[in-house]
């Protein structure tokens, strides 16, 4: 008895586990007799098909296939073949994987205009809803018409109504009718809500043939067909007009019509039996009618309102208002459901674990920025009425000017308003001044200010107390857009240009052979010309001893080993290697189109940084001045020790260089639009020149934009440069910071000197 007590207490506690693998396994056991037993009469069907098993999958009948009409379930091994008797063709990729998956864009306008109102009406509908359109056209008539500026004109050659209507159609069909899912046709006589009928065209399915508008009966016609009003504009999805296109010219001969609309509309009805609705898949299209003389900011009636498109409109001064009346009731609606949501948000705060405590403000924004370290405190600018204590430059203070003085303007008068709104009309607060500003942005919830605003606050009875009020405001990012960029390719022809002068011989070769390995071995599409510059003593004695001898042998020796390759060289003689004055003379002996990139000798040409210089410069349009990234002194900042290996470390220690403009990626056209205004400008004053460098040149005399950003792909090992004191005052004085800021990081100056003041001490 003593024995098995304590054989029962040893296995007391695994008795569970032993109790719980026990009953597992005596119910599965039972469970798979159930289903053996249940399903052996009941393989099969009532018509002899199997059944599928446990998990899904379906039974192989006896000769290892699946039953008819099974095919596409059984998975197939397609074995590649290719006939050896065909050449070998390289698979293009496109180069967006939208276009490979076959995305259409969502909305294509078109707007119809005439000789009378070209200058006019379509103007106004250009200023009033063409940028809230990703693609909007306009279609004339005239021959050679004179297209007013920031519009896409089209001309046909034929004022015809019904002409005019059939080139439109076939126009869209060749040239966007694989790209767009939503065609929407609009005269310029009517005023159209964009982003109404950017919503509507969300809310239907492609899917189906639509035709839709304002339905209008045919004179003299069937009383069902409806042919939808021209003036209140349509929308056709690409799946009629695709049906539609081939039936057009039977169309234009067939069909005998005065409106260009109602020829459309029996052309459809006709040849596809499709009429013009006003209301498909629960969405209406609401159309308002003006009469003449109307007054937009008296009208109350609910369908002007809620109109989608007006018509007609008379004049631009009409299109402008009913434009901003329509935009005021958008601005209205958005703020009110703003304060919905807001409600909604305060209502639901207490319900959450922060409870009221985690209810941020403003309302609906993000919090502020947590920094983790000290390192990530966003710091707040100072300014008033008249200065900045932040400037771009560095310096501690500078006018408030442009933008930033319309800005604080513009926050000080909507403080006023929020003020106002809130205590009027116990108070009325009129601005005296403003004692201290402070504006920081936080990336995660847009810019801050804080104000400190003297103030006159009136009462009711009239009167008047000076008081202090501090006040902050927040301007919240809004919806993100996607700046819209002309398409460029990997393809382009780069051409380097490379200025050199005597001091920097001794980093010549090792450029050429980054070059002959990053560009030559691998056939870039890229070639070099070298700039030397000589000094004038050195110009004379060029017979005798030339400097560049060894730079032209090592040259030679490239263009040995690579027979198809030839670096040309340019020789200038100069006291002061302006870069405007040189560029001047490699633009001239270059094609227009060609696209530029000017490197320094301390340079590291690699393909990453040529396709990005390819991308990131646009003819008329953009120029790219890249910010590479300069290593510091090793001496300095390993003191002996092992250097880092670039394998492991891709940006070794150092820094982005801005002070330097060395490098530049831009079309010779767009040098030579902004050199000609240069010129102009300063008329014989060549001395100016020698002030300026590629990037002041686009900076003040071209309307493009400049990219000016910091690019890991340039890396530069640390070189002392030598800053030329001939040049201007700003020039030398940022080659000598470019060499200061280069030397070491604040804390390897600081452990240097930390060890020099050890030595000296001992």
């Amino acid at each position: 008895a003593m024995r098995l007590a304590a054989l029962l207490a040893a296995l007391r506690p695994v008795l569970p586990l032993v109790l719980g693998l026990s009953l597992g396994c005596s119910l599965s056991l039972l469970r798979a007799s159930w289903s053996q037993n249940g399903g052996e009469d009941q393989c099969l069907g009532a018509v002899g098909r199997p059944r599928p098993l446990a998990g899904g999958a379906l039974p192989e009948v006896a000769d290892g296939r699946l039953g008819p009409g099974h095919e596409d379930f059984r998975p197939r091994i397609v074995p590649y073949y290719r006939d050896p008797n065909k050449p070998y063709k390289k698979v293009l990729r496109t180069r967006y994987i939208q276009t490979e998956l076959g995305f259409h864009e969502r909305l294509f306008v078109a707007v119809l205009t005439s000789k009378a109102t070209l200058n006019t009406l379509a103007v106004a509908v250009n200023k009033t809803v063409a940028h809230h359109f990703s693609r909007l056209l306009y279609f004339t008539g005239l021959r050679s018409a004179k297209v007013p500026h920031g519009m896409v004109l089209v001309a046909h050659g034929d004022e015809r109504p019904i002409w005019l209507m059939y080139e439109t159609m076939n126009y869209i069909h060749q040239h966007f009718g694989s790209d767009y899912d939503w065609f929407y046709i609009m005269q310029d006589d009517t005023y159209a809500q964009a982003e109404q009928v950017k919503a509507l065209v969300t809310h239907l399915s492609i899917n189906q043939d639509v035709y839709l508008g304002r339905a209008e009966e045919f004179i003299g016609g069937d009383e069902q067909a409806r042919y939808c009003h021209g003036g209140f504009g349509y929308l056709i999805s690409r799946s009629l007009l695709l049906k539609l296109h081939p039936h057009l010219d039977s169309c234009r001969n067939e069909i005998l019509s005065v409106r260009p609309d109602e020829w459309l509309g029996r052309c459809i009805i006709d040849f596809l039996g499709i009429t013009c609705v006003s209301q498909l898949q629960g969405q209406n299209y609401h159309t308002y009618e003006l009469a003449k003389n109307t007054e937009p900011e008296k009208e109350e009636e609910e369908e002007f309102q809620a109109a989608l498109a007006v018509h007609p409109v008379s004049d631009m001064t009409l299109m402008y208002r009913l434009h901003k009346h329509f935009s005021r009731i958008q601005l209205d609606r958005a703020y009110q459901e703003i304060q919905d949501l807001q409600m909604q948000i305060r209502n639901l705060t207490s319900l959450t674990p922060a409870g009221e405590v985690g209810l941020t403000w403003p309302v609906g924004i993000n919090s502020p920025f947590l920094p983790k370290s000290r390192f990530e405190v966003i710091s707040w600018d100072y300014f008033t009425e008249q200065h900045l204590f932040s400037c771009p430059d560095g310096s501690p203070k500078c006018e408030l000017l442009g933008a930033s003085k319309a800005d604080v303007s513009e926050i000080i008068e909507s403080a006023l308003e929020q003020l106002n709104s809130r205590y009027q009309p116990l108070l009325r607060f009129s601005k005296r001044q403003l004692l201290n500003g402070y504006r920081r942005f936080d990336p995660t919830r847009g810019m801050e200010y804080t104000l400190d605003l003297l103030l006159e606050a009136v009462t009711q009875k009239g009167h008047s107390h000076v008081l202090a009020k501090r006040v902050s405001l927040v301007r919240p990012l809004s919806k993100v857009e996607i700046i819209p960029m002309p398409y460029v390719t990997e393809a382009t022809r780069v051409q380097l240009v490379l200025p050199l002068t005597v001091q920097d011989l001794d980093f010549v070769a090792n450029f050429l052979d980054m070059f002959a390995m990053n560009t030559l071995d691998t056939h870039d599409n890229a070639l070099l010309t070298l700039l030397f510059i000589y000094h004038p003593y050195d110009a004379q004695r060029v017979s005798q001893v030339d400097v560049f001898a060894g730079v032209k042998a090592m040259v030679g020796e490239l263009e040995k080993r690579y027979a198809e390759v030839k670096i040309p060289w340019i020789s200038v003689k100069t006291e002061v290697p302006s870069q405007v004055k040189l560029m001047d003379i490699v633009s001239k002996k270059h094609p227009v189109d060609t696209l530029f990139f000017l490197v320094s000798v301390w340079t590291e040409i690699n393909m990453e940084f040529l396709n990005r210089c390819r991308m990131n410069t646009i003819s008329n349009w953009q120029v790219f001045f890249p910010v590479h990234f300069q290593e510091f002194n090793p001496a300095l900042v390993y003191r002996g020790e092992q250097t880092a290996s670039s394998t492991t470390d891709f940006l070794r220690d150092g820094h982005f260089d801005r002070h330097s403009f060395a490098e530049a990626c831009f079309y010779n056209s767009d040098y030579m639009t902004a050199r000609t205004k240069l010129a102009a400008d300063i008329l014989d004053r060549d001395e100016v020149l020698e002030s300026m460098e590629v990037f002041d040149v686009f900076l003040h005399y071209s309307g493009l934009h400049l990219f000016r950003a910091v690019e890991p792909g340039l890396v530069q090992k640390y070189a002392l440069r030598s800053c030329n004191p001939r040049l201007s005052e700003e020039l030398y004085h940022r080659c000598v910071l470019s060499n200061l800021e280069g030397l070491a990081s604040r804390s390897h100056l600081a452990m240097a000197l930390f060890e020099q003041e050890q030595a000296n001490s001992t």
